[in-house]
């Protein structure tokens, strides 16, 4: 690549680093649990191309490295915006000479370097966090000043001052929380060099022309309080706090439902259909968990001693027909696949309103033991495809523990997460009646 397309390059990446807060509002810069600032030290060797003068050249970088010709330092603060791009200031120092054993006239040149360039972190842009939290690759790119000086030769101790553009890659290496190793390859181009490398008088066709590379390792210290930099941030992996606490909500939801399940008077009735949540154990009940007092004298049938046994036997049979409806009706609506268990927004666990439905099913499942059913998961049209399948699967694999939890034997129950169910329309209700889990009868 020519160096004169380092411009646009360089260019790219300085706009992207000042328009860093027009990205997207879901990475702005408040509140963000990640560190921004760094420090960057390297050093390494460079290898001057073009211009010489006649009789002058550089080696390759094997034999610069080859004969410990580590002539190129740096060190540079750096800014992220957010965890894709940021800027940088960075000061360089190379001293150009003729390698040892070369064919070169010798020559010895000092420049130092301020450079201000836009950082992009490929490392994100390219999803390197789906196989490796360990290893990431920066690119950089922008505008420098340079102040250079020949040692030696007719323009000894004469300053020239020029400007160009820069860019290079930076891959990295996580060390900890602090710290992460680096390496760096940038391309450097003078746009007004009139001294050509070895000090001499640059010819005219080669001016404008200056071409200097640069390969180095480092050590990348970042500043902060947080658990990670913007390098190596990671929503989906960094957001634990998050992610407990929306565990921990299940939890609570889950806990709650099987509260209002529990029969604290074992009188067959739940609690929160119970109006009596005190009945006398052995008393038989409504389908309200009140006791039987047919003359309202205040005190249960099964406790009047006048009650003859011809009542009782009527009662028990009354008591009988009444459950046998009961578990024709609930026959009924599983077969049928009238039984839905509703959610709220963005929530795997069943509302408040589903614990009936809830009941229905484990009633279902143990009055018929040798039935199994399928739960149909459901989100939605709102959200990704991705997030709506997800969130499907997860309310019914929700479902599914919470009646393993209440004696149900997983091989009875199958889930299927269907994802978003377009059949209703969009609107309130249809986003309430889409969010659900079906039960299926597996025949």
């Amino acid at each position: 690549m020519k160096h004169s397309r380092l411009l646009p390059v360089a260019l790219l990446f300085a706009t992207l680093a000042a328009t860093a807060q027009s990205g997207s509002p879901s990475d702005s810069l408040a509140g963000k649990p990640y560190d921004r600032w760094s420090v960057e030290f390297s050093g390494g060797t460079n290898k001057p191309v073009k211009p010489f003068g006649p009789g002058y050249g550089s080696s390759n970088f094997s034999d610069r490295f080859g004969s410990f010709a580590f002539d190129h330092f740096d060190i540079g603060v750096r800014y992220m915006f957010n965890t894709k791009v940021g800027l940088k200031f960075d000061v360089g120092f190379d001293k150009v000479t003729d390698a040892k054993n070369s064919s070169s006239l010798p020559f010895d040149t000092r420049q130092y370097r301020f450079g201000l360039q836009g950082v992009l972190n490929l490392g994100r842009v390219l999803g390197f966090e789906d196989f490796t939290h360990s290893l990431g690759l920066l690119a950089h790119g922008g505008a420098h000043i340079t102040l250079r000086t020949p040692q030696m030769g007719s323009n000894d101790g004469v300053t020239e001052r020029d400007g160009g553009v820069m860019a290079g890659l930076t891959p990295q290496v996580r060390l900890g929380r602090h710290f992460a190793l680096s390496g760096d390859f940038t391309v450097i181009s003078n746009m007004r060099q009139h001294l050509n490398w070895d000090g001499t008088d640059s010819a005219k066709e080669n001016n404008l022309t200056g071409l200097l590379y640069n390969a180095s390792l480092g050590l990348t210290w970042y500043i902060g309080r947080h658990e990670r930099h913007a390098d190596w941030y990671v929503a989906e992996d960094n957001d634990v706090a998050a992610l407990k606490a929306a565990t921990d909500d299940n939890a609570s939801r889950l806990a709650a439902i099987e509260t209002m399940l529990a029969d604290t008077d074992r009188d067959g009735v739940p609690d929160y259909l119970d109006a009596q949540n005190n009945t006398p154990a052995g008393l038989k009940v409504d389908s309200k968990g009140r006791y039987l007092d047919e003359n309202h004298n205040g005190v249960a049938d099964d406790l009047e001693k006048d009650r003859n046994a011809t009542a009782g036997n009527q009662r028990t049979q009354t008591d009988r027909s009444e459950t046998d409806r009961s578990a024709n009706a609930l026959k009924y609506l599983v077969e049928n696949g009238s039984v839905n268990v509703f959610y709220d927004v963005n929530e795997a666990v069943p509302n408040a309103g589903s614990t009936n439905s809830v009941y229905q099913i484990i009633q279902y499942l143990q009055a018929y033991p040798q039935s199994r059913i399928r739960l149909h998961g459901y989100a939605d049209v709102r959200g990704t495809e991705a997030r709506n399948k997800k969130l499907a699967e997860q309310r019914a694999s929700i479902l599914r523990d919470f009646l393993v939890k209440k004696g149900i034997a997983a091989s009875r129950i199958e889930i299927s997460p269907k994802g978003a169910d377009t059949t209703y329309p969009e609107s309130t209700v249809g986003y309430n009646l889409a969010r659900r889990v079906s039960v299926e009868l597996i025949r």
